[in-house]
């Protein structure tokens, strides 16, 4: 027992060194704590993590020790859920002049979860300033910062947050976790090359290294010569069922311990006889036998029916078949079923054979037969209970061979990675087996054996059912369901029948522990050896110290337990013999598990901590040769000290994996070569994947298994072992039934560990949270390896193998899939990913000259683009005409004069219906009567801000000419949305300040909501200026209409909240105005007799210049369609589009969203819509072309008519509002594909479609007549060449001539609109647009015969996030995000002091939320080469996005810090 108190004494130590250690807890919405009911009590069937459910002693070392309770555990966890409040004081006191520091530690409050309820608000930690944060910091869903005056620095710290946010104070730890001191790291950067990654692992130098000679092959005693031997298996049995009919073979207990049956030699001969001439000669199919001697069968038989599978087994060896033993299939989804279902499938398997029972319970399709599970082939049930049986024929005699090389029978192994082999065992192996066992066990005739094992395979099928026929034993076989209600059942047994050998693995000894108290009666004297099975997992030594501990009082002697080691490929490898069978005394080896982890055995005396102590598992097998080799690569032979894998050649292994020739050779034909490459052998060795040396006396020590193994930075680790540490740490609070799961999985370029733990129903949320980090701390500290992810799961969720154990390879299957459903995920990717790139180190820029020279000596040009010339294209009369006007309302009177009638605007409702129109004549009267209302009720002057509130409409049209007759400026603002006042009110009433408006025009209706209770809860109302309704305005003539005095005057002010959440008014003087116009006409071809329609927003950018001013210049009529109308009517944009045969057509990212989502499904109801009238539909964007949007929209539609040339996207921002825009003429948008990575470093490296970390970036549409583009680098100011990626600058007569107001970031902006390059042509004045992007000459021509230039627009800079130097488009790692799961509806990332915050939507049931934590991280690290700090889980429609459809990360973030977002999970990585 002491190895157990040692160990969690060990993990006890290692765990008191870290008391001191805060982590946030991850926050939990409280409905995902609800977890499924289990019942309440289970017999302990099940085990943890070792597929052949081997290794549930480990509770044992603790439950009965014992325990110390930890009075450390308390202060620690109230530390962790109080948060550390102190820093987070601590940054208030600093931010505010005058600030008292907050209470320390009441603040925070005891639950860490963000209750459902968060509307109170989080407790103060400032300086009584609740009042202030609560109104003037509403839930701001479009305009970050607070409005002048209120001190902003009071409010907030650190980029903008409120201080006393929880969440916040939760990542103030999770830094100063991070800050830790981690272990130096190895260094094995893999340098972030362009060509290849390239991961260096230098070892450590200071290593351990093997120091022994070179081993030598290790060779058994030879198999003793036995008189009258039988020549075969079969041979045996017809022998004792000839001569000892009488003489009982096996005994078959029901689940209560009561024997039910006892099977003769003389049955067992006779009724495998029937079966073997039944199979042969009653089964046909259309009149041909259905069996020929070699056809594989399928013996699917339950755990507790040992005689029917004995029948069975021998029927079909009698029968010349060969049996394939496999698990009786109970459901169709049974974990590792498919891949049985495969291995039927490759041995050819079409019958299988079962009992009566067994088949009744089978799940039945509606025709009555089994069903066929999935994966599985067709196959024929046939039931072998004696009454299906036929009497063979007096002149039927089998044939009774010797034994050959033939197959005598499969065995089934599944494999690390979930899949399923057959290994086939020879007849001439099995007689050599069992031979060898006989030699090893001294077994002898008539002896009794006792069985708990599972009788169809590996030791249990070895001893249970072939050495003992061989021998003529009485098996006593003891069904798992006894075991399961009474584990003392095998004792009892051994007691009864006075038992001579016991097969048992050391969870059957440590269950019987468990209930030894209720037994004084039994006696184990009968015992000569109690052979343990599992004797190869290390961790067996303590059940078989601690059962001996207890039954040594009851005649159990210690030499009679004997561990064995034996693996599926090569039979038994070593057992122990007791000292009558000359066997040496047993050894222990105390080992340095730091050691064993580089492969080097070193005994270990000082450090207590991390060692792990093995029992030999007894000599190698008689007539066996056996060496140790190295794991991976060529078989060299190991040193002395050296851990590798064991191989042996004998005459009693596995022959083969069937089917599968390339891997059979590699372990059954290994030629185990020395150290200078000589073969130790002319014979081939069979690998035995098991890992270990041979230590003193011969004997052999195994260390772990190949399936286990996990190999991190190039140090490998047992599962088992880890498995092992967490068990210590205090595991029968936490763990249901010590049901733990270790396994690895790839991410970038290494293994990572994974640990999945089932959690008892009544653990709270706090104790496992605690847990799990006192488990990462104890596996630190004793095998110093991180563990990447820790999960817990509800209790029975984890799929389990056949007899109860943990199914490891299907759990990690799940893992990876998403589909393990945890309750509680921990991941500590800072701690264990050392490998990733260098960060990024900046070079010192090169010098201006010398890049001019660079560029001119690589014959690049510089790039720079223009579009056509405006002054040739004026074409005709009309054109001129609209030229000699400056001012829009000169050309809307002229229009009112000479075409009072020409239609200008139509305006849709949701049903498509035509709810109010403007002719020329009529726009121009409304705008009177505006302008009148302005001068008259508003008594406005010449130049005052007037604030526009109108729905999307005829009304914001007219309004605005009216204020342009009246010589006012008017601003175009959204109206409030009446079920959401608390978020868009704000925005509302911070446009009208800070366009310092002097009158506000709308409708009634709105004029009401403005002034109503509802909204004074959202703002001050008593300070809106005037407020005037346009709804029955009287009919008066104006006077005179304004007249500017100069083009340069101010026309309107264009305001917009940027996707930084930044509110920005920009002006637009009449000549800009004009401008703009002009270039949209001249590239869209606009004239009266043409019709476009335009689903946009009409407040801000391209969408208000296209909607409010072209038509009126242009005189072309626009069917407005109001993006609002989709909710309700999805169709209606298309539907205008077919209906008028609109050739051209604008929409936004989030319409196009809507009809691609929302008529995906219904393309056969849009039948009557025809797309084919459209030659551009172009979507008016201020971001990177959303190029898979665009393509499933053209793909979807195609079928309606659209050209596949049709779709494109246009360009602008702030500075200019349309830069690019396809229009009607040029060559196509073209698409190239660029390095992902290069782009991080500020590179353009062009590359084929399809190659990894390949981005397709799309042309955003042409670059307007009158428009000059320049790429300009984005700190040296210096011009860039061709295909370099730098800022975008344009120069154009329609750019703004500045900024009105820049709320939110004051420092920002005269060089935007005023920008000179630094070298070149330092003449020209920019405006710099803020856009990452690159120009490149194409092979195609443009209009005017040249070659064209393409622009390609990458992302915003102020979007981009710096991290480890480089920078990155939020867009791409959301992109890999959405990909990761199927859940994922949406993804958004932002980062916070340094640490990447990844947000995703989830559109899913709740239970998948921390599925999507793993997934999350390990696909941002894969491709982007990045550690996400935090994962947080919402529902869907949480991230905010504006009218164009862009994301409002910057909002977003602003939320997630002021705990607005009612998360459904919050993941702090370590």
């Amino acid at each position: 027992y002491l190895q157990y108190n040692v160990h969690t004494e060990a993990v006890q130590a290692a765990l008191a060194k870290y008391k001191e250690r805060k982590m946030p807890m991850p926050s939990k919405r409280r409905s995902v704590l609800v977890h499924s009911s289990v019942e309440t009590y289970t017999p302990p069937d099940t085990s943890s993590a070792s597929e052949d459910e081997g290794s549930l002693r480990r509770q044992g070392r603790i439950t009965s020790t014992p325990f110390q309770s930890h009075s450390n555990v308390e202060p620690w966890l109230n530390r962790v859920i109080q948060g550390s409040s102190t820093s987070s004081s601590a940054s208030s006191t600093s931010s505010h002049p005058g600030g008292k520091p907050a209470a320390a530690s009441n603040t925070f409050p005891c639950h860490s979860y963000i209750s459902t309820d968060n509307h109170s608000a989080p407790p103060d930690v400032t300086t009584g300033l609740v009042e202030h944060l609560h109104h003037e910091r509403p839930q701001l869903a479009s305009v970050r910062g607070v409005p002048r005056g209120y001190n902003s620095s009071i409010l907030e710290t650190a980029d903008g947050v409120p201080v006393n946010s929880r969440v916040s104070s939760k990542i103030q730890q999770l830094l100063n976790t991070l800050k830790r001191p981690k272990r130096p790291p190895l260094k094995e950067f893999f340098v972030d090359d362009f060509e290849e990654l390239l991961e260096v692992q230098q070892p450590d130098p200071n290593q351990p290294k093997p120091e022994g000679n070179q081993m030598s092959v290790l060779k058994g005693e030879p198999l003793g010569v036995v008189t009258n031997w039988p020549p075969s298996l079969l041979a045996a049995l017809q022998r004792w069922g000839t001569t000892q009919p009488k003489s009982p073979c096996l005994t078959a207990l029901d689940t209560t311990g009561k024997a039910i049956y006892t099977l003769t030699y003389g049955k067992l001969w006779s009724r495998s006889l029937k079966l073997a001439y039944t199979l042969l000669n009653k089964l046909t199919t259309r009149n041909e036998p259905l069996l020929k001697p070699g056809d594989r069968v399928a013996l699917v038989f339950p755990n507790s029916d040992p005689v029917m599978f004995m029948v069975a087994f021998y029927g079909c060896l009698l029968a010349e078949l060969i049996p394939v033993p496999i698990e009786v299939p109970l459901t169709r989804k049974d974990a590792g079923s498919q891949q049985i279902g495969f291995l039927l499938g490759s041995c050819g398997v079409t019958l299988a054979l079962t009992t009566d029972a067994c088949q009744k319970g089978l799940p039945k399709a509606q025709t009555g037969e089994v069903v066929t599970f999935k994966g599985w082939p067709r196959l024929i049930w046939f039931v072998i209970d004696g009454k299906h049986l036929a009497k063979p024929a007096k002149d039927w005699h089998p044939q009774v061979r010797d034994a050959s090389a033939e197959i005598a029978y499969i065995e089934y192994k599944t494999s690390k990675e979930g899949s399923t082999v057959g290994i086939t065992i020879s007849h001439a192996s099995m007689l050599a087996h069992c031979h060898a066992l006989t030699q090893a066990c001294g077994y002898s005739e008539a002896e009794t054996l006792t069985n708990v094992l599972d009788f169809k395979r590996d030791a249990g099928l070895w001893h249970g059912v072939l050495t003992s026929v061989m021998n003529r034993m009485h098996v006593i076989s003891i069904p798992y369901a006894l075991m399961k209600v009474n584990p003392l059942s095998w004792i009892q047994k051994v007691c009864s029948y006075k038992a001579r050998v016991a097969v048992v693995k050391s969870r059957d000894m440590h269950w019987s522990l468990l209930a030894q108290r209720d037994q004084r009666d039994v006696s184990l004297s009968s015992l000569r050896m109690l052979i343990v099975a599992d004797g190869a997992n290390p961790w067996s030594i303590s059940s078989c110290d601690a059962f001996l501990n207890v039954f040594q009082s009851r005649g159990l002697r210690p030499e009679v337990i004997c561990p064995c080691a034996s693996s599926s490929e090569a039979l038994t490898v070593a057992i122990r013999r007791p000292p009558e069978l000359g066997g040496p005394p047993p050894g222990k080896a105390v080992l340095s598990m730091n050691c064993l982890s580089f492969g080097v055995i070193r005994v270990d005396t000082e450090e207590k901590l991390s060692i792990l102590t093995v029992q030999d598992v007894g000599q190698i097998m008689p007539g066996a040769n056996v060496c140790v080799v190295k794991v991976d690569g060529t078989p060299y032979l190991c040193k002395a000290d050296e851990v590798g894998e064991i191989c042996v050649n004998s005459g009693a292994t596995g022959m083969a994996y069937f089917g599968l020739l390339g891997i059979t050779k590699n372990v059954f034909e290994a030629i185990p070569v020395t150290a200078t490459g000589v073969p130790v052998s002319d014979q081939p060795f069979t690998r035995t994947g098991l890992l270990g040396f041979v230590g003193p006396d011969y004997l052999v020590f195994v260390v772990g298994k190949l399936d286990g193994l996990m190999t991190v930075s190039g140090r490998r680790h047992n599962a088992d072992d880890v498995v092992a540490t967490a068990l210590a740490v205090e595991p029968m609070k936490f763990v249901y039934r010590g049901r733990i799961a270790v396994f690895s999985v790839t991410v970038l370029h290494d293994d990572r560990i994974v640990l999945v733990a089932e959690q008892r129903p009544d653990a709270s949320e706090e104790d496992s949270f605690q847990w799990m980090s006192r488990v990462l701390q104890a596996i630190d500290s004793i095998h110093q390896v991180g563990v990447y992810c820790l999960a817990l799961v509800p209790a029975n969720t984890l799929p389990k193998a056949p007899l109860g154990g943990i199914h490891v390879s299907e759990t990690k299957q799940r893992f990876l899939e998403g589909a393990l459903h945890p309750c509680n995920v921990l991941m500590c990717p800072h701690t264990c990913v050392t490998n990733l790139p260098k960060p990024r180190q900046k070079q010192p820029d090169v010098g201006p000259a010398s890049m001019i020279v660079g560029n001119l000596v690589a014959g690049k040009r510089i790039a720079q683009a223009s579009g056509r010339d405006v002054t040739q294209l004026e074409d005709n009369d009309q054109a001129r005409k609209v030229m000699q006007f400056l001012y829009l309302a000169d050309v809307l009177q002229w229009r009112a004069q000479t075409t009072p009638d020409h239609p200008l605007f139509l305006l849709l409702n949701s049903k498509g219906t035509v709810t109010s129109t403007a002719s020329c004549i009529q726009l121009h009267k409304r705008a009177e009567r505006v302008a009148v209302a302005l001068m008259e009720k508003g008594r406005l002057n010449v130049g005052d801000h007037v604030a526009l509130v109108y729905p999307p409409g005829v009304d914001l049209i007219a309004t605005f000419y009216g204020c342009l007759y009246a010589g006012c400026i008017p601003i175009t603002v959204r109206p409030p949305h009446p079920q959401n006042l608390a978020t868009t009110l704000p925005t509302v009433k911070m446009i009208v300040e800070v366009s310092k408006s002097a009158c506000i025009l709308t409708t009634q209706v709105i004029m009401k909501l403005l002034k109503s209770k509802e909204a004074a809860a959202a703002v001050d109302i008593k300070t809106w200026p005037t407020i005037l309704d346009t709804d029955d305005m009287p009919k008066k003539k104006l006077a005179n209409i304004f007249r500017p005095t100069s083009p340069d005057m101010l026309a309107y002010l264009d305001f917009s909240v940027s996707t930084t959440g930044i509110l920005a008014g920009v002006k637009m003087s009449h000549a800009a105005t004009s401008a703009l116009c002009r270039s949209i006409k001249l590239q869209c071809e606009l004239y009266p007799s043409r019709q476009i329609a335009i689903c946009l927003d009409p407040y801000c950018g391209l969408g208000f210049a296209l909607w409010c001013l072209c038509s009126v210049y242009s005189g072309h009529q626009s069917i407005l369609v109001p993006p609002l109308e989709l909710e309700s009517n999805v169709s209606l944009w298309l539907s205008a589009v077919s209906q008028y045969k609109v050739r051209v057509t604008f929409c936004s990212y989030s319409v196009m969203e809507m009809c691609t989502k929302g008529l995906g499904t219904q393309t056969d109801m849009l039948r009557v819509i025809n797309l084919s009238c459209v030659r551009t539909c172009m979507v008016v964007a201020e971001e990177r072309p959303r190029i898979t949007l665009t393509q499933s929209f053209s793909k979807l539609f195609k079928d309606l008519g659209l050209s596949a040339r049709a779709v494109s996207t246009t360009f602008g921002c702030r500075v200019n509002v349309a830069i690019c825009l396809q229009g009607t003429a040029g060559p196509d948008p073209t698409t190239v594909y660029v390095d992902m990575r290069a782009l991080r470093h500020d590179r353009v490296r062009l590359v084929e479609r399809g190659s990894p970390h390949s981005l397709p970036l799309m042309e955003s549409g042409k670059i307007l007549p009158g428009v000059k583009v320049i790429i300009a680098h984005t700190e040296t100011k210096g011009p860039l060449g061709d295909s370099h990626l730098g800022e975008i600058w344009v120069s154009s007569p329609h750019n703004a001539t500045g900024y009105y107001t820049v709320y939110g970031e004051e420092a920002l902006h005269a060089d935007h609109f005023t920008a000179r390059l630094s070298f070149g042509d330092t003449q020209t004045i920019w405006a710099r647009t803020g856009y990452l992007g690159f120009l490149r000459r194409t092979e195609l021509t443009d209009a005017s015969g040249e070659r064209h230039d393409a622009l390609y627009v990458v992302g915003s800079l102020d979007e981009t996030l710096e991290l480890r130097g480089m920078r990155y488009h939020p867009i791409d790692i959301e992109t890999s995000v959405i990909r990761a799961h199927k859940s994922i509806a949406e993804c958004a990332v932002f980062t916070w002091t340094n640490l990447l915050v990844v947000v995703v939507e989830l559109e899913g049931s709740e239970q998948e939320a921390l599925d999507l934590v793993a997934l999350v991280t390990n696909v941002v690290l894969e491709e982007h080469y990045l550690i996400v700090g935090v994962v947080v889980i919402v529902d869907p429609g949480v991230i905010p996005i504006n009218s164009r459809g862009e994301k409002q990360r910057m909002h977003l973030r602003d939320g997630f810090l002021a705990d607005q977002l009612d998360p459904i999970y919050v993941a702090y990585n370590m």
